[in-house]
């Protein structure tokens, strides 16, 4: 039995306006992330596996509205939402992904299944809810998604004709009539993913991530999210990671799986792996963000290149870490 069992879960990076920080959002950011790690801690210290505890962590995220996931979700350019999620089992480098969903309520849920039940890995749109409806899951109205502050975010970003990264246009639409914004991450420069990664008792990782992509984004447009090696990596071999940022050069950069790539080809260490990608490798292209990631000893590393990313970790046995500034 491995004693090191270990679940950390992001919500988001981006830059920190302290100054203008709410103390009542902050504490229900600390809040939502200790609850979710908690959940996680408690199916790992129950003996489950690292592929259920990232999977409840990620569900919980999709449906707290603080969060752009589920039910938190941004709208697209044509007033929609569009939700991608990926999955990945470190034992067997099994996968299941899918894309551009407008109607599922929990997508970390419907990627599982297709890591499951599919010899696919990732299904887009209409064929991603087929399959969904195929496997006993219900279709919710699009209206579920709507939140008031992704809306009013939303029509800020078209007024401006400007595409805004997850809660972009939240500081400013506060702005409007408020001195300060409700968020400590400054909203128009967060990007918004959430996900999750853990080692088991058994030995075993796991990766999640799931998205309500990006304010104001044209339709069909797919991040790095629900790309296997992208936006999520588990291998046993190595690490477990799950990232959040500017998605495009996450996909340039194939940054979940560069981590495993520099443990298993460069030796080093899984902080060391993470550094070079985050604050090395991604800026060099202006990839800013984060990720977080366990190795197989149960090391954890969270590491950030902006002001700021929702994050936290929770070993079996010991009290939850949250964190949100530098």
């Amino acid at each position: 039995m491995n004693q090191t069992a270990v679940i950390a879960i992001h919500g988001g990076a981006g830059t920190i306006l302290r100054t203008l920080m709410d103390p009542d959002a902050e504490q229900r950011y600390h809040a939502s992330l200790n609850d979710i790690l908690a959940a996680g801690q408690s199916i790992l210290a129950g003996g489950g596996s690292a592929l259920d505890a990232v999977s409840e962590a990620v569900r919980l995220l999709e449906d707290n509205p603080l969060f752009n996931a589920g039910r938190g979700a941004v709208f697209t350019a044509d007033g929609t939402h569009e939700l991608d999620a990926a999955i990945m089992d470190g034992s067997t480098l099994e996968a299941g992904a899918i894309c551009c969903v407008t109607r599922l309520r929990n997508p970390i849920l419907v990627a599982r299944r297709v890591l499951e039940a599919s010899d696919h890995v990732m299904f887009a749109g209409s064929g991603a809810q087929a399959f969904a409806v195929a496997q006993g899951f219900e279709l919710v109205d699009p209206a579920y998604f709507h939140t008031d502050a992704r809306h009013k975010q939303w029509l800020l970003a078209r007024g401006e004709q400007r595409v805004m990264l997850d809660h972009d246009g939240a500081t400013l639409a506060h702005s409007e009539t408020e001195p300060t914004p409700h968020e400590p991450i400054d909203p128009n420069k967060k990007f918004g993913t959430v996900g999750a990664v853990a080692l088991d008792q058994h030995g075993h990782l796991a990766a999640a991530t799931s998205t309500g992509g990006v304010t104001n984004k044209q339709t069909g447009r797919v991040g790095d999210t629900p790309l296997i090696g992208a936006g999520c990596y588990a291998d046993d071999a190595t690490c477990a990671v799950s990232t959040t940022g500017s998605g495009e050069m996450f996909m340039r950069m194939v940054a979940a799986y560069d981590v495993a790539a520099q443990m298993a080809y460069r030796g080093v260490s899984l902080e060391e792996a993470a550094a070079d990608v985050v604050m090395k490798r991604l800026p060099r292209i202006n990839g800013r963000g984060g990720l977080i990631a366990v190795d197989a000893r149960g090391n954890v590393t969270l590491p950030f290149n902006t002001d700021g990313m929702y994050r936290g970790f929770a070993r079996v046995g010991v009290a939850p870490v949250t964190a949100i500034y530098r």
